[in-house]
């Protein structure tokens, strides 16, 4: 199947999900595809895959809110102060592919851990299975001022933000076979004392600052379930983070913290084995000082197609 195919159906599964419909995964039509050195999909073994795997996605920049014309969400405080919120976005992704907020979140008090001691989405949480339960505390939408607001962070809207294509390069790591990105390794940002993609770049840095704090990412990437395997994606990073599975929520890091991470299980998601799924990311950088970003998984990912954005003309 196309690229193209591949995001017609995934688009159309969206959307059908928006309105309670069952449209789910992309068939392969072959079982599991084979495994190549080329980036393609497939393969058991994340061993057997490429040394590294390049994502392209968008990135756009913002003005704090304190300029003029600047976006109210970007050096916000939540209301029950600073720290990890959940539930501030819907579980599934809308038609358009991309988040809805519904203002219903909590402060996390303590996050859900699998067995391992990983964090986990409380969708995730099974007791049988070992997992420890964690606990929310105040209500608070999380310095999310509303759904018109939220809405802007990752559409190109003209006057509020500026955007361009943005890549990053996921490293196969030899002793344990997953592909990782961690801006503190990585040669284009290691020494830019963090994840800082356009510094000096679109609106430029931050008001009395050499970075740019202020932005949005967002990856649309697809990969092959392989049942049994063990398949994982874990984020580690800040402000805020959303990654959603076949357009159903399964990493949810809201609001403005430090460095947070959680995991996700795809055998615990009910998947079809051989399979192709969408992978959506959703990333927010809204305050200073720090912007940590670090990618880990088993998954095969490629970049499916990039998100709508003005910047694909320029």
């Amino acid at each position: 199947m196309s690229s193209t195919t591949r995001r017609y159906v995934r688009h159309a599964a969206l959307g059908a999900a928006s309105l309670g419909l069952c449209l789910l995964a992309v068939p392969s039509f072959a079982g599991r595809e084979s495994t190549s050195d080329d980036g393609s999909l497939g393969g058991s073994p994340v061993q057997q895959g490429p040394e590294s795997v390049v994502l392209t996605g968008i990135v756009r920049d913002f003005n704090e809110r304190s300029v003029a014309g600047g976006h109210t969400d970007f050096e916000q405080v939540p209301s029950a102060g600073f720290g990890h919120y959940m539930g501030n976005v819907a579980t599934r992704l809308d038609a358009d592919g991309k988040p809805v907020f519904t203002g219903a979140g909590f402060k996390v008090n303590s996050q859900w851990r699998d067995a391992q001691g990983n964090y986990i989405h409380p969708s995730q949480y099974d007791a049988s299975l070992g997992d420890q339960a964690g606990s929310y505390g105040s209500a608070c939408a999380g310095g999310i001022a509303s759904q018109d607001s939220f809405r802007q962070w990752y559409r190109d809207v003209p006057g509020v933000n500026t955007s361009r294509e943005l890549g990053i390069t996921l490293v196969r790591d030899a002793n344990t076979g997953t592909y990782v990105f961690d801006d503190r390794n990585d040669p284009e940002f290691q020494n830019k004392g963090g994840f800082f993609p356009i510094n000096n770049e679109l609106f430029g840095n931050s008001a009395n600052g050499n970075k740019n704090f202020h932005f949005t990412y967002e990856l649309d990437t697809e990969f092959q379930y392989n049942e049994g395997e063990g398949q994982t994606f874990t984020f580690r990073g800040d402000d805020d983070v959303w990654v959603y599975v076949n357009g159903q929520l399964v990493i949810d890091i809201g609001g403005v913290h430090g460095a947070t991470t959680q995991t996700v299980h795809l055998d615990r998601m009910g998947l079809t084995d051989g399979e192709v799924y969408p992978l959506t990311f959703f990333f927010a950088e809204r305050h200073r000082t720090e912007s940590n970003f670090r990618i880990e998984t088993t998954l095969r990912l490629r970049t499916a197609a990039l998100p709508n954005s003005m910047a694909l003309y320029d």
